[in-house]
């Protein structure tokens, strides 16, 4: 699984980076990580995007996290907004872990779905 970090209006130290790539690299086990047989490469990439959005001093301090996951045919997004950018962070990863159970659960529900229709069919 490949993290990338981008950053806006803030700067990316070295904890910041850290705390982010162990917070996301969490959601492995939920991302079935499918190789290439012939190259090796994962399918998974994940896009994180931390963001300071206003610089104006009465408004305080507000940071966006928004996380974008390639999947093999599908893009699932999850974001958030909060004035602590690692409660931000915590919050996108949380919404991008239910994102990620009800692709894998609507995968599998289309399976069964079937299943249940020929049981039927081959039933009367």
């Amino acid at each position: 699984m490949k993290i990338t970090i981008k950053t806006k209006n803030i700067s990316l130290t070295g904890a910041l980076k850290d705390f982010t790539e162990k917070k996301f690299f969490g959601l492995r086990k939920f991302i079935n990580i499918l190789k290439r047989e012939e190259d090796k490469k994962t399918l998974a990439e994940v896009l994180v995007e931390l963001e300071k959005e206003t610089q104006h001093h009465r408004k305080g301090d507000i940071f966006s996290v928004k996380c974008r996951v390639q999947l093999p045919g599908r893009f699932l997004v999850a974001q958030s907004k909060s004035e602590d950018l690692l409660k931000s962070v915590i919050a996108a990863k949380d919404e991008m872990k239910t994102e990620i159970k009800k692709y894998k659960f609507k995968k599998t529900d289309i399976r069964r779905r079937e299943q249940r229709k020929m049981k039927k069919q081959g039933a009367i």
